[in-house]
């Protein structure tokens, strides 16, 4: 049996009954198994964790970005999170008995339905993309679903894969296949978004910091939040991002209130280190992939 993870993350937490039917929507897809859902106000946003064989998975994907795209309004959404689509992403990441290459089939495969079914434009990401321009993610997403309304087709970056080159309300989604990716999220203890907007700035490695990191700076549950990816946790680990944000921190005179984790994580990834030492508030055995695959 081949097993894929897939964590698709939605445009909505705010309203309530749209979060919770997309949820359902999850919880009740056959064959697949949902493992954890986190919703940010704040973000504005919805992520949900998936684990299945490759079918059913994609399956569950088609009806998850339908329901989304009848639900999630993009022209009203607000949010601190970049965005392009009602449903933002959707990565998948080989898990058990399978690899990399049945993750971008997957993700190819996908990216047809939803761009043929449903006319939303779909960028292949990742290990998937098919052009050099929509590698990586942020790349995607510069400006968001604003700027994208006016540029979408004009250029090689802006061009989707599948699907029209027009957005509607539900603007477009990027599908991919990843490694495992590690979404922490670290609070200050500070509502000063300057200096959490420093820090992530020096940690990211597109401004030269941390190999493998992505960071915002933002404001979330009114403290100043530094929002992470750890593309991969072989290289730059969580407690190396951890001491790192500590240090930064404490040079501008504040400290760290404490972090959270968005979705699962591999255990290897806690290796040499502990979910107390890290301050993560939400940790709980449940989000050790391991843990849903007996």
């Amino acid at each position: 049996m081949k097993l894929l993870e897939c964590v698709p993350n939605f445009s909505a937490a705010r309203d309530k009954s749209t979060v919770a039917a997309l949820i359902k929507c999850a919880a009740n897809a056959p064959c697949v198994k949902l493992i954890n859902s986190h919703t940010d106000s704040d973000h504005n946003r919805t992520v949900l964790t998936l684990i299945g064989e490759p079918q059913p998975l994609q399956t569950a994907m088609v009806q998850l970005a339908t329901l989304a795209t009848e639900l999630i309004d993009l022209t009203k959404h607000k949010g601190c999170h970049p965005r392009i689509g009602a449903v933002d992403v959707i990565p998948f990441i080989p898990l058990k008995n399978s690899d990399m290459g049945d993750a971008i089939q997957s993700a190819v495969s996908l990216g047809n339905e939803i761009g043929s079914r449903l006319k939303i434009p779909v960028f292949l990401y990742g290990e998937a993309a098919r052009i050099p321009a929509h590698r990586k993610l942020a790349t995607i997403r510069r400006g968001g679903y604003e700027m994208l309304r006016t540029t979408i087709g004009t250029e090689i970056r802006t061009t989707p894969d599948f699907g029209p080159s027009i957005l509607s309300t539900a603007g477009a989604t990027a599908v991919g296949a990843r490694f495992f990716l590690i979404a922490f999220n670290i609070f200050l203890n500070t509502d000063n978004l300057s200096i959490a907007k420093n820090i992530a700035e020096a940690i990211r490695e597109s401004s030269g910091g941390m190999q493998h990191v992505q960071a915002l700076g933002m404001i979330a549950n009114e403290k100043a939040q530094v929002s992470m990816n750890l593309m991969d946790y072989r290289v730059t680990s969580l407690r190396d991002v951890f001491g790192a944000v500590a240090s930064l921190a404490e040079k501008q005179g504040v400290t760290i209130s404490h972090s959270e984790l968005v979705g699962c994580l591999p255990q290897a990834a806690l290796t040499k280190t502990n979910p107390t030492d890290l301050k993560i508030h939400n940790f709980s055995e449940t989000l050790i992939l391991e843990n849903h695959l007996h």
